[in-house]
């Protein structure tokens, strides 16, 4: 097989299993969205915590699934 298909494939799988996962988290997870608020996909993924780092790699596709979900956050608010 091809390394840059390997490669590829292996980065794909990595987006995949990242994408939205603060997103998720603080959504489905009971305590984790500190409340009904905006993006708190983003919001989980700044927060100061042993994993700070590798949560940081996953802000930019939590941005873009909070941004997708923002109308239906905007429908449960206000939020403060």
């Amino acid at each position: 097989m091809n390394t840059h298909l390997v490669k590829a494939m292996a980065l794909g799988l990595m987006v995949l299993m990242l994408s939205g996962c603060g997103s998720i988290i603080s959504r489905t997870i009971p305590g984790q969205g500190h409340g009904n608020q905006y993006y708190p996909g983003v919001q989980w993924d700044v927060r100061d915590s042993a994993w700070r780092y590798i949560t940081l790699l996953d802000l930019p596709f939590s941005l873009v699934f909070d941004t997708l979900l923002l109308p239906i956050d905007a429908h449960h608010g206000p939020y403060e």
